[in-house]
């Protein structure tokens, strides 16, 4: 079974991904964020390696997802492979930073990997405003991620609300603002016993 954890930078995907594995057992992937060899040119020139930095997650997801296809156990993945082009990809040709040239060439490897694997059985949504968004980022302070805009930020979470709203498989949806589900015991039991209600449902 495949479980997916979407949402914006900063919106706490990595610690439920991990949290949620640690209390079920499940296998965790997570998102190549400290290994990326593109992560801080890119957020020092985004239009240069806005490419670069997308291809190379969009193949660090695929890899992933074919592992996931093989496998019998439960995977929980920090961030889907349809993130990358419903949302950042996206974004980055909306706001001048992707030609369409590259934009399109991106597609066709997207489209190609899309046809050999299954979107997840489960998507978890944690949705969070720009305010809770930019709270989030400041605290956990990684250098490269300081000088990102409110405006860049802000047409992220734009996307994906339309996203979400689109999405056709199952999706549960939490107020990231309202919770705090590291330190917080009951926010996070709120959110296992609305997981284990779905997933029962999963199995029937």
């Amino acid at each position: 079974m495949h479980i997916g954890v979407a949402g914006n930078i900063g919106a706490g995907k990595t610690t439920l991904t991990r949290m949620l594995a640690e209390h079920y057992g499940w296998i965790p992937k997570y998102e190549s964020v400290t290994y990326n060899p593109y992560l801080e040119d890119y957020y020092s020139d985004i239009k240069r390696w806005s490419f670069n930095l997308e291809t190379y997650f969009l193949a660090q997801r695929f890899s992933d997802l074919m592992e996931i296809a093989k496998s019998d156990a439960v995977i929980i993945q920090d961030r889907t492979l349809m993130e990358g082009v419903n949302i950042f990809v996206t974004n980055n040709l909306r706001m001048g930073n992707l030609s369409e040239r590259d934009y399109n060439t991106y597609m066709q490897l997207y489209n190609l990997m899309m046809s050999t694997v299954r979107e997840p059985d489960l998507l978890i949504y944690l949705r969070s405003s720009i305010e809770g968004i930019v709270r989030k980022i400041q605290k956990r302070g990684r250098d490269y991620e300081q000088g990102m805009s409110v405006e860049y930020l802000g047409n992220l979470n734009t996307l994906y609300e339309e996203w979400i709203a689109a999405y056709k498989g199952k999706v549960i949806i939490f107020d990231a603002d309202s919770m705090d589900f590291e330190n917080n015991p009951s926010d996070f039991e709120a959110i296992t016993d609305r997981l284990d209600a779905e997933l029962y449902g999963l199995f029937r």
